[in-house]
């Protein structure tokens, strides 16, 4: 009588982006169809990576010769013309440009706690709709959303509690959060937004990488789980 089969694990996929990165934005609709596909095969789990830190000096440096902020503008809003699941401000990155990403990762994961802390319900997922709140006010409406108060009202209009997400943040656990993911980028040495990590650091994709890409190589896991021997 053949024995019963061990349930598989499920395939952990480290997802590390920057919250003022358009190709994150773009990239958000895979990462819904992964979900809905592969439901709980799969774990992604989160993390934020500096790519916009201090956007106004690496702007300015990167694109000086090619048009500056102005420059740049255009360039996000023709990348994000090929994609017709999104929409981009036509004056992005010229009447509005947040000071940093930081200031949002660290407010995000100061709402993250509230999850793991069961201050809210970890089955509303608010932490994965708050980062993509994040990113559409930035995307569509031009909020400044490194600044606190516009931070706050991005919570309260998710209806979350936000005397409880100050005090993540005053604790100092919402910094904790925030260096363990500058110190994880650091040890799989990520530095581009998005980047997908599997297979605890032997296989990544980075970039624009599109769906069924993703897919393969989550399809790959599945049939050839890393604490097997396979021929290829």
């Amino acid at each position: 009588m053949p024995s019963p089969q061990t349930p598989t694990k499920p395939i952990r996929i480290s997802y590390f982006s920057d919250v003022l990165c358009v190709w994150a934005y773009i990239a958000q609709i895979r990462l819904d169809e992964l979900q809905t596909t592969f439901q709980d095969k799969i774990e992604i789990e989160p993390h934020f990576v500096s790519v916009f830190g201090n956007p106004r000096e690496k702007l300015e440096q990167r694109w000086r010769d090619k048009g500056g902020f102005n420059g740049y503008s255009k360039h996000v809003q023709e990348v994000a013309k090929k994609f017709n699941h999104l929409t981009v401000h036509p004056d992005i990155w010229t009447r509005v440009i947040p000071a940093s990403s930081t200031s949002c990762h660290l407010f995000l994961h100061a709402i993250q706690l509230l999850e793991r802390k069961d201050i809210v319900q970890p089955s509303e997922n608010v932490f994965e709709k708050a980062i993509w709140a994040f990113r559409e006010a930035f995307f569509t409406k031009l909020a400044n959303i490194s600044q606190r108060t516009v931070q706050f009202a991005i919570a309260e209009a998710l209806g979350l509690p936000t005397a409880a997400i100050q005090e993540q943040i005053d604790s100092g656990e919402a910094y904790a959060q925030l260096s363990q993911d500058f110190e994880l980028a650091k040890d799989l040495t990520v530095s581009v937004s998005p980047t997908l990590i599997f297979n605890e650091g032997r296989q990544r994709l980075n970039g624009n990488v599109g769906y069924r890409v993703i897919e393969a190589n989550i399809r790959e896991l599945l049939h050839n789980p890393p604490d097997e021997q396979s021929w290829c």
